[in-house]
């Protein structure tokens, strides 16, 4: 059986996360890189795949000439037409089906914490080249695949070297998890996550060719508690990154 991967069913709640909690990762670490990497122009169409709520595409409308956002949630989709502005044109669609897309008509692809759970990551990457201007990126924020594997990584603490580590227990094997949505609450909706190695999506990116223009990799803003431990834990908190940034482009010939 087919696991829904959609995040509709928590969609109220993931829209008051990001619209009200001026903390969260998307706002203070994600939302101010992604706009300095981008760098879209006023006469650029971009196209931000697994949308949820809209509250990037809102963001990219302020840079862009036109914003095209699409995800796989109906529900999503009915929020970020509430918040949205004039030039972002909404779909209802999964992010391997972009038929309301023309061949090369968009500038600039950005996929947000979503290829990580997407199974058809093939299927997607042939609709970008499909719609990507021959001089257009792909920017892809990915939770960190070489330190963050969904149930087989966790951090710990060495007593005797007064260190926190980061544990691995696994890392080239694919591997697909059920989630939680709503981490904290007894009853989370749950959802599917993808675990990738990095050699799995540079040859995936080569097979439908992309080559990585760019690479980032970005820590968490959030200092840990103060306490004995604090000093080894924030050396973790800025060794150990969160998230991955990639910008694709074709290649050349």
């Amino acid at each position: 059986m087919k696991k829904n991967t959609s995040w509709g069913k928590v969609a109220n709640w993931y829209d008051k996360m990001l619209e009200k909690d001026n903390d969260s990762f998307q706002s203070r670490v994600i939302l101010p890189n992604i706009t300095r990497l981008m760098n879209l122009e006023k006469s650029q169409t971009a196209l931000d795949l697994a949308c949820g709520q809209g509250f990037f595409s809102r963001i990219f409308a302020e840079k862009a000439d036109k914003v095209i956002a699409s995800d796989i949630s109906p529900e999503l989709i009915k929020l970020a037409q509430k918040h949205s502005v004039k030039n972002i044109e909404y779909h209802v669609a999964p992010a391997d089906n972009l038929n309301f897309c023309s061949n090369q008509s968009v500038d600039t692809i950005v996929i947000i914490l979503a290829l990580q759970n997407i199974k058809n990551v093939d299927g997607v990457l042939k609709e970008c080249k499909r719609v990507l201007k021959e001089k257009g990126s792909v920017c892809l924020v990915l939770n960190h695949p070489a330190f963050r594997v969904p149930k087989m990584s966790s951090w710990g603490w060495d007593e005797e070297e007064k260190v926190q580590y980061r544990r691995m227990d696994m890392y080239l094997s694919e591997s697909q998890s059920e989630i939680d949505m709503h981490p904290g609450q007894k009853k989370s909706e749950k959802t599917v996550s993808f675990h990738r190695s990095l050699q799995w999506y540079f040859k995936m990116f080569s097979k439908h060719g992309f080559g990585v223009a760019k690479c980032e990799e970005w820590i968490s803003h959030r200092e840990p508690t103060r306490g004995p431990r604090f000093a080894a834990e924030d050396r973790a908190r800025k060794e150990f990154p969160l998230f991955l940034f990639l910008e694709l482009r074709k290649f050349e010939g």
